[in-house]
């Protein structure tokens, strides 16, 4: 299950970054006949990232009828249609459409997995390590896709970008086909009233009987969880969007909590790590990389970045969320600090090889910190009913942040130079207040028991697997003591 979700988003990685790698390549400009135009190449580029952003707003309105298996489906058809289009592309106009095509596929699947994944689970120890390994195959696509383009762009043949641009369809074919013989999640078939599918999704999952306590206490949790969300949900109203987003005072929290799903990615693309892995070679060149080195080092930082992404498989429970998070926020804010002063002084050698250096640092710590983990709590955090919505908004908020940083970086850093840092030094900054204030740590629970982080109900006698307070309490406190050091409080639960 997590190889077949990881494969869809390695797919996501690898398309990201496999463009980057042909579009100053003579036989990709030959068959859009050499645009001259200075907005062409750098539309072609963000069109995918606003097709994308564009898409998870689209995939809120339908995905919970098709369910998060079905919408990963979608995307991967779509993402073998686009990817098809494009390799075959004679012109601007077939690419473009090829690339919003294959970003509404992103859009799918970067809104539904999470939240499969984090629903999937069967353990509450399983939902960390399952986002972290997805996080690894979704950075894992990007250096794949420049070790390609590396490779075939050695040749001056029409097949030397045509072949890395199609080679997204062997993910797609994967992912989407093996998705086919996996059921969706049982938290899905619940809240759609499917409740036989529901249970034989329990019972896989658990690999147990209806009967066992542990599926049977999941199931109750999960049913009483859907009525205390339909109650809460009761009384909301779009309106509320707009003052509710820090200080709701609704039940549930519902949408500070979908606010949360939507800036937290979005302050994460704002960090700068979007702005890096683009255009790192463009960055490389800037820092006094020379020019045979820039592409062996941009290569080289790629994979940098996504074996950051490997020690939170092993960590992330230990440690827990708002942990990592806050301070990752904290040493990427040093890091940028000393990276912009470095900018600002006159370059000598080592100043430059100093700024190089933090530049891999830097990724290597967001790869761990922020990469895997913001798709992680945004699942966790979202409400059952609007998980759909919460997934959607995450994608949303990424994909927007990634589109301005896209276009609009380029820019910004040929302009003003080295104060461009400053604008990604705030970013940081922000990231650090953000989760300090507003990010509780949700390790060590189930889904259901997250909801009570943010609920005003001081009786969650309804959450235990019989309606028992001292269950409930008993369970908290072990999932707490699970996730030793992080800094959380016991959630005691008392008779009221």
């Amino acid at each position: 299950m997590q190889f077949i979700c990881g494969t869809s988003f390695m797919m996501y990685g690898y398309d990201a970054g496999v463009l980057g790698g042909v579009l100053l390549h003579q036989p990709f400009l030959d068959a859009i006949d050499n645009p001259t135009g200075e907005w062409v190449i750098p539309w072609i580029s963000s069109s995918y990232s606003l097709s994308a952003a564009i898409t998870c707003l689209i995939v809120a309105t339908f995905s919970f009828r098709i369910g998060r298996r079905g919408t990963i489906i979608l995307g991967n058809i779509a993402a073998v249609i686009g990817s098809v289009i494009q390799s075959t592309a004679n012109s601007v106009a077939q690419l473009t459409v090829g690339r919003v095509i294959t970003g509404f596929a992103i859009g799918c699947i970067s809104s539904a997995v999470p939240t499969y994944l984090a629903e999937t689970g069967a353990e509450i120890g399983d939902r960390g390590p399952a986002n972290a390994f997805n996080a690894i195959m979704l950075i894992s696509g990007v250096p794949l896709a420049y070790w390609i383009d590396y490779g075939f762009t050695k040749s001056n043949a029409q097949f030397s970008w045509r072949v890395p641009i199609a080679f997204q369809c062997v993910f797609a074919l994967i992912g989407g086909t093996c998705m086919f013989f996996l059921p969706d999640t049982p938290r899905y078939y619940y809240a759609k009233g499917r409740h036989d599918e529901g249970d034989a999704a329990l019972m896989r999952l658990h690999d147990a009987p209806l009967d066992s306590p542990k599926v049977q206490a999941t199931k109750n949790e999960i049913l009483m969880t859907i009525e205390a969300e339909d109650e809460a949900s009761s009384s909301l109203h779009w309106k509320l969007f707009l003052t509710s987003g820090i200080i709701d005072r609704t039940p549930m929290k519902i949408i500070r909590r979908l606010c949360i799903c939507f800036w937290l990615p979005m302050i994460r693309e704002w960090m700068g790590s979007s702005l890096m892995a683009y255009y790192s070679s463009v960055i490389l060149s800037k820092v006094g990389a020379r020019a045979s080195l820039v592409s062996l080092l941009a290569g080289v930082l790629n994979i940098f970045f996504a074996l950051g992404c490997v020690p939170l498989y092993f960590t992330i429970e230990r440690v827990g969320r708002r942990s990592v998070l806050m301070y990752g926020a904290i040493f990427m804010s040093v890091l940028m600090l000393i990276f912009t002063v470095l900018q600002a002084v006159p370059p000598t050698p080592s100043i430059q090889w100093a700024g190089i250096g933090i530049i891999f640092i830097f990724l290597f710590v967001f790869g761990y910190a922020w990469q895997g983990c913001v798709w992680l709590y945004a699942s966790e955090i979202a409400p059952l009913e609007y998980r759909h919505i919460g997934g959607a908004f995450t994608g949303f908020g990424e994909w927007l942040m990634t589109f301005i940083t896209v276009f609009a970086g380029p820019i910004g850093l040929t302009n003003v130079g080295w104060k461009f840092w400053i604008w990604v030094l705030a970013g940081n900054l922000v990231a650090v207040g953000f989760v300090f204030f507003l990010c509780p740590e949700t390790g060590g629970k189930t889904l259901e028991q997250v909801d009570f982080l943010f609920s005003t109900t001081k009786n969650p006698t309804s959450f235990g697997p019989k309606g028992d307070d001292d269950d409930v309490e008993q369970t908290w406190i072990e999932g707490d003591k699970k996730t030793s050091g992080m800094q959380m409080h016991e959630v005691q639960v008392r008779e009221s």
